[in-house]
């Protein structure tokens, strides 16, 4: 109902472009809502494969998903190139039979095969997965309700705050539609680390902090070793998301230029796309740290402390648009990168005033995981001050030799910065090692 809603405000109250450049615009409106009421359909299945740690469930189903509108994608652009936005239709409809399948024909086989062989899981049909009436109980737990309700305000202020800038660019038209185009493929580029390294990270954080640490319980009446095994966790992870966000940065900023030249030529590495890619790579490191401060502080808040969250989640909102529209009205599509660095900072400093709250007086502090050690610093200056002297050298003399030697120097770069966080990381590397041995275990005892 509420996207029917939308999908009618967005015709009819926003800006449209012209049906003659952009035909079908209405089609694509209605078949992305309707792939949206899809995939809430299966909704449930994704909740229940979360909890019970189902992680190549959600892998294999995406994977086939994505790669099926892909394919579709491709095709129908290739072959019917006159259909125009239909094909993006098509595919993301594809996208989204493909996921439903993949879910419901796991779980319906998973039901059957557990009725058969194992008591212990407590859904024994796909009726079970739904909501039932039973009788002498309430149809609703107000309880539930209530939590429901705050996750949800949560959810709906995050997502201003995830994507906030589209609104603004769709809403107040602060940018070109040439603009638009560019900010989003620099979008896509640097979203690729966000999405296939620091996700799954944030994915399962959240599920092993959300297990090991009971939510309505303060650190004094954890167990101990749950206590202790959080902690460290906690402390690696940030470490690991820091040196990656780091090492991002520290490349991405002599690399941007080569890259948009590889991958579009002179249309995207002769304009303002390198500027907005540095920039883009300054928010990765940001986002890495963001994602796993507030994976464990929503793990262990109790209802009260989400609520007040969402209070606070409200005026981020809006301190985030309000930045959103001035920056990018005076500095042009970057500012929008940095009013979202501003937001996930502004977010951090929350998470990780929370988490130094709730382990205070305790031995371990795991905020000591966002502090490289200075060698390592060093370390990461020298490559930045060594690559960025190289993208002079290869700025000044164009051809394919001048690019590979470009190449070659930050390979070697690369290369020390890894073996200092060898030298200078033990601890961490330690504790992966560990990590890995646990799992290896685990799934040879299964």
């Amino acid at each position: 109902m509420v996207g029917i809603v939308l999908s009618f405000a967005w015709l009819k109250l926003l800006h449209l472009p012209d049906p003659d450049a952009v035909p079908h615009y209405a089609i694509g409106v209605y078949c992305y809502t309707l792939s949206i009421i899809l995939e809430m359909i299966t909704e449930p299945l994704y909740v229940i494969g979360q909890v019970l740690l189902f992680v190549k469930l959600k892998v294999i189903s995406e994977g086939f998903a994505i790669l099926g509108r892909c394919l579709v994608t491709v095709m129908l652009v290739m072959f019917y190139p006159q259909w125009g936005l239909l094909s993006f239709c098509t595919a993301q409809m594809t996208y989204t039979l493909i996921y439903i399948c993949c879910y419901y024909g796991y779980f319906i086989w998973f039901a059957a095969y557990r009725v058969k062989k194992d008591d212990d899981f407590p859904l024994y049909s796909m009726r079970d997965f739904f909501p039932k009436y039973e009788k002498g109980k309430p149809f609703i737990s107000f309880e539930y309700a209530s939590l429901t309700w705050s996750f949800f305000k949560q959810s709906f202020l995050k997502q201003i705050l995830t994507e906030g800038e589209r609104y603004v660019m769709t809403v107040f038209n602060v940018l070109s539609f040439a603009d638009q185009g560019l900010y989003d493929i620099i979008n896509n580029l640097g979203s690729l680390a966000a999405r296939f390294i620091f996700l799954p990270i944030e994915d399962s954080s959240y599920l092993f902090f959300s297990q090991t640490m009971e939510r309505n319980k303060s650190l004094q009446k954890q167990k101990e070793n749950s206590m202790k095994l959080a902690s460290e966790v906690l402390q690696h992870l940030l470490q690991a998301v820091v040196i990656i966000g780091v090492t991002f940065l520290t490349f991405g900023y002599s690399y941007s230029y080569l890259l948009l030249d590889l991958y579009g030529g002179r249309l995207l590495s002769s304009g303002r796309g390198p500027i907005l890619l540095r920039w883009y790579c300054v928010y990765v490191l940001v986002i890495a740290v963001n994602g796993i401060t507030e994976c464990f502080m929503f793990a262990t808040m109790k209802k009260e402390q989400v609520d007040r969250y969402n209070q606070k989640m409200l005026i981020f909102s809006v301190i985030f648009l309000f930045s959103s529209w001035q920056l990018t009205l005076h500095f042009g599509s970057v500012g929008f990168i940095w009013a979202n660095c501003l937001n996930m900072l502004a977010r951090i400093v929350y998470s990780s005033t929370y988490i130094n709250q709730y382990y205070k007086g305790y031995v371990n502090q795991p905020l000591t995981g966002l502090m490289l050690p200075i060698y390592l610093v060093f370390v990461y200056v020298v490559a930045l001050v060594v690559t960025s002297y190289s993208e002079v050298l290869y700025l000044q003399s164009d051809g394919i030799s001048a690019k590979l030697a470009h190449i070659g120097i930050g390979m070697v770069c690369l290369s020390a910065v890894l073996f200092s966080v060898f030298i200078f990381e033990k601890d961490l590397l330690i504790f992966m090692q560990r990590q890995y041995s646990y799992r290896k275990e685990k799934k040879q005892l299964t």
